[in-house]
């Protein structure tokens, strides 16, 4: 049966331009996304939200709450509670201002497409509750980009809670992409009194799931994801608590990992370093094999 693994149909014919030469590699852009997780009887779940069907990419696929790094948050300095901003561009491997920039991207986006704040007042807590036209329409000014999330957080007062955060991984979208991003993957736990919420314009469907639930339904063809999705929720499993798999972050690797495309024996052979069951051997006559496999969500 068929697994619920998500590939662009154009990517044989890219691969095959990229492996010529014809095709330049445009450079990834910096973004970041976040495994929200909130303790249940049977284990940690995780916030998971389907993407549109109509989406030109990844369309009817599951995922988690994430985007791109805003520039403005590099520089503008904020109010800051947790490991410093040093520690984070170390374990990154950037400088200070880019890690603010890529902390503030996991936390603004978790704001956006789930409703969900990773700040508070003071250093030692959190905002109870994010809902009501105040907030929505800061929200709104976010998700538009008329406003910072720098700006955001000195117009409330708030201080950023990146202690709240686990770095998990760092998956670099493909060379033969049209799109390629640069995302480090974080894990979170749901804050004590929020809820999350379907707030992102690009999904039409949001659950609470245990990852060993999203993985058999993937490994069923029921539940369509890409790649670093099921891979990082197979990584969760070995945790019974979210408490867990935040402090087993700071010991994760974060060596991106890139997929690999090369030409063998009459086939395309892709391939991500570590991650073996995604392998794919496409014969050069059937460019649309890539596809013929999907699921249903």
């Amino acid at each position: 049966m068929a697994n619920g693994q998500w590939f662009p149909q154009d990517w044989p014919d890219r691969i095959r331009a990229l492996a010529d030469g014809t095709l330049t590699p445009v450079t990834p852009k910096r973004a970041a996304t976040v495994m929200l997780l909130k303790d249940t009887d049977g284990g940690p779940a995780v916030h998971m939200l389907r993407r549109r069907a109509s989406m030109a990419f990844a369309g009817g696929a599951y995922a988690y709450p994430g985007g791109g790094v805003d520039p403005r948050d590099d520089e503008h300095h904020i109010r800051w509670a947790g490991p410093t901003r040093a520690w984070w561009a170390k374990r990154f491997g950037v400088d200070e201002t880019e890690a603010q920039a890529i902390v503030c991207a996991a936390v603004r986006e978790t704001y956006e497409e789930a409703g969900v704040l990773l700040a508070g007042e003071t250093p030692d807590s959190v905002v109870g509750d994010t809902t009501g036209p105040q907030w929505e329409t800061d929200r709104a000014a976010l998700v538009d980009r008329e406003l910072s999330f720098a700006e955001f957080l000195d117009r409330r007062g708030l201080v950023l809670r990146s202690d709240l955060l686990g770095a998990w991984t760092r998956w670099i979208t493909p060379e033969f992409e049209t799109r390629r991003y640069d995302t480090w993957f974080f894990v979170a736990a749901l804050p004590h009194g929020q809820r999350t919420r379907n707030a992102s314009t690009e999904a039409d469907r949001t659950v609470w799931i245990r990852p060993e639930e999203a993985a058999v339904a993937y490994d069923k063809g029921e539940l369509l994801m890409m790649p670093p999705t099921i891979a990082t929720l197979r990584q969760l499993l070995p945790y019974a608590t979210a408490a867990q798999a935040l402090a087993a972050a700071p010991d994760r690797d974060l060596t991106p990992v890139l997929a690999r495309a090369r030409l063998a024996d009459g086939e395309i052979v892709l391939s991500w370093p570590g991650h073996d069951e995604f392998t794919k051997h496409i014969p050069t006559d059937r460019p649309n094999d890539l596809a013929t496999g999907g699921a249903t969500a």
